[in-house]
C-alpha cells in the first residue's frame, strides 16, 4: 500500500477515536448523574496535556520508536474507554470516583498521541524521501474526516430492546446519549494499536551531545517571556485558549436541551446535536486551505484578530439561535465560523512562533504555545465556563435547562474584550505582517 495512504489511514483512526465521544460525552454524563462534573471531564484533557506529551515524547526519543509508542498509548487509552463502557453498561449511575479515575488514565494516554502521530508521519515521510510541507497536509485532513465520521456514527446509531438502528429520527437510545460512544472509541483505539505495529520502522536517533534536563523538558523556551512581544503573544494565547473547549464541552447539551421544550422537542437539530456540531469540523478542514491566502493578504496579526472576533460570533449566534427555522441557521453559521476561530489562530500562531524564535528553541517554543492554548488556557476556560453554566442552568432529567442565552452572551463578551485588547496592545512591524 502507498505510504501516504497508510499514513492517511493512521490519521483517520487517530481522530476517529476522539470524535466518538469528545462532543457528545456531556449528554451521557448528565444522564448518568455526573452533569455537575462535566467541566472537569474536559478540563482533565488540558491538565494531562501539560505533562503527558512531554513524558511520552522523551520515551519515544530515547527508548521506544514513535510508531510503537503511538500504538501502546492507544492500546492503554482504548482499554480505558472500554472500561468506561462496561461501567456504564452495568450501572445506570456509575461511581463518580471510579469513572473519573479511569477516564483520566485513558485521556492521559490519548492526548500524547496527537503529537506522536505527527512525529510518526513526519519521520516516515522523510525516510521515504517525501516532502513534509507538501505531503503532510492532505494526510492530516483525513484526521478531521475521521473525527467527523465517528461524530456522525454516534449521532445516528442507536441500540435498544428492538435492536440496532441507524437514522436521524428522535431516539433516546442513540449512542450520543449513552455509554456506547466509549465502546466505539475503545474498539477504534485497539484497532489503531494493531495497525501501528505494522507501520514502517522509525529508528531512534542517538544524540552524542549532552542535553540538560531543562532543555529536554522544554523549559528553555520560557526565556522567551523576557521579550515583550513574545510575552504578550503567549499571554494572549492563553486568554484565547480559554475559549477553545467551551463549545466542545457544552454545545451538544445546549442544543439537546431544546428537547425539553415541547414546541422544539421534535426539531431535527435538537435530536441530532452531534451531527449539527460536526459542521464545525467540516469548516475546520476547509479553513485550513484558506489560511495561506489570508496570511499573504492581511498578515499574521490581522489573521489572529479575525480568529478572536470569530469567537465572538461563534458564541453570540449560539445565544441568538434555536433549533427551529430560521433560528437554526444561526447555529449553522456559528458552526461554520468555528473553522475560522480555531484554525486561524492555531495555525497563524504556530507560524508566528516559527518566525520569531531561534532554531535552538523553536520546538520548545511550539510546545509552549500549545501549553498556553490547549493546556493552561483550555483548562482554565473550561472550568470557568462550567461555573457560569452551573450558575444559570441545571440538569433536569436528561436535559441541561436554564438561561443558556445569558451564558453565551457572557462568553461572547469575554471574547470581544480579548479581541479589543489584542488589537490595541499587540504590535507587529509592517515587515513582519507578511507571512
Amino acid at each position: 500500500m502507498n505510504i501516504k495512504v497508510r499514513l492517511a489511514l493512521m490519521n483517520f483512526l487517530e481522530f476517529a477515536v476522539w470524535g466518538a465521544y469528545l462532543t457528545s460525552m456531556s449528554n451521557y454524563l448528565g444522564h448518568a448523574g455526573m452533569g455537575a462534573e462535566v467541566k472537569w471531564f474536559y478540563a482533565i484533557q488540558g491538565i494531562v496535556s501539560i505533562f503527558m506529551p512531554t513524558i511520552m515524547g522523551i520515551l519515544s526519543d530515547k527508548y521506544v520508536q514513535p510508531q510503537r509508542m503511538l500504538g501502546i498509548c492507544h492500546l492503554l487509552a482504548g482499554v480505558g474507554m472500554i472500561a468506561l463502557f462496561y461501567l456504564g453498561m452495568t450501572q445506570a449511575n456509575p461511581d463518580k470516583t471510579v469513572f473519573i479515575t479511569i477516564y483520566t488514565l485513558s485521556v492521559a494516554f490519548y492526548m500524547p498521541t496527537l503529537a506522536l502521530s505527527n512525529t510518526t508521519a513526519f519521520t516516515i515521510l522523510k525516510n521515504n524521501g517525501l516532502d513534509t510541507v507538501k505531503d503532510f497536509p492532505p494526510i492530516r485532513v483525513l484526521g478531521t474526516v475521521g473525527f467527523i465520521v465517528t461524530m456522525w456514527f454516534v449521532n445516528c446509531a442507536a441500540l435498544d430492546d428492538s435492536g440496532f438502528s441507524f437514522g436521524f429520527a428522535a431516539n433516546d437510545f442513540k449512542f450520543q446519549y449513552t455509554h456506547l460512544q466509549f465502546l466505539v472509541s475503545g474498539i477504534l483505539g485497539i484497532i489503531l494499536f494493531a495497525y501501528c505495529m505494522t507501520l514502517p520502522s522509525c529508528p531512534i536517533v542517538r544524540h552524542q551531545e549532552k542535553t540538560s534536563l531543562a532543555d529536554m523538558l522544554g523549559f528553555s523556551a520560557f526565556k522567551l517571556f523576557k521579550q515583550k512581544k513574545m510575552a504578550l503573544f503567549f499571554i494572549f494565547s492563553c486568554l484565547l485558549g480559554m475559549s477553545l473547549q467551551v463549545t466542545n464541552t457544552y454545545a451538544t447539551p445546549f442544543i439537546t436541551s431544546f428537547k425539553g421544550d415541547p414546541l422544539l422537542a421534535n426539531t431535527f437539530a435538537a435530536n441530532n446535536a452531534t451531527l449539527l456540531v460536526s459542521i464545525s469540523q467540516v469548516s475546520e478542514a476547509l479553513c485550513i486551505l484558506m489560511i495561506p491566502f489570508f496570511l499573504r493578504r492581511y498578515g499574521i496579526k490581522t489573521v489572529m484578530l479575525i480568529a478572536m472576533l470569530a469567537w465572538v460570533v461563534r458564541f453570540g449566534f449560539f445565544g441568538l439561535g434555536n433549533p427551529a427555522m430560521p433560528g437554526v441557521l444561526l447555529f449553522v453559521v456559528s458552526c461554520i465560523v468555528y473553522g475560522v476561530a480555531f484554525d486561524f489562530f492555531n495555525v497563524s500562531g504556530g507560524l508566528f512562533v516559527d518566525q520569531k524564535c531561534e532554531a535552538s528553541v523553536r520546538a520548545s517554543a511550539q510546545g509552549l504555545f500549545m501549553l498556553m492554548t490547549n493546556g493552561l488556557g483550555a483548562t482554565i476556560g473550561t472550568l470557568l465556563a462550567g461555573e457560569v453554566i452551573n450558575a444559570h442552568c441545571q440538569w433536569q432529567g436528561d436535559y441541561l435547562l436554564g438561561d443558556w442565552q445569558t451564558c453565551w452572551y457572557i462568553f461572547a463578551a469575554y471574547a470581544l474584550v480579548v479581541s479589543v485588547l489584542f488589537a490595541l496592545v499587540f504590535r507587529t512591524k509592517n515587515s513582519e505582517e507578511a507571512a
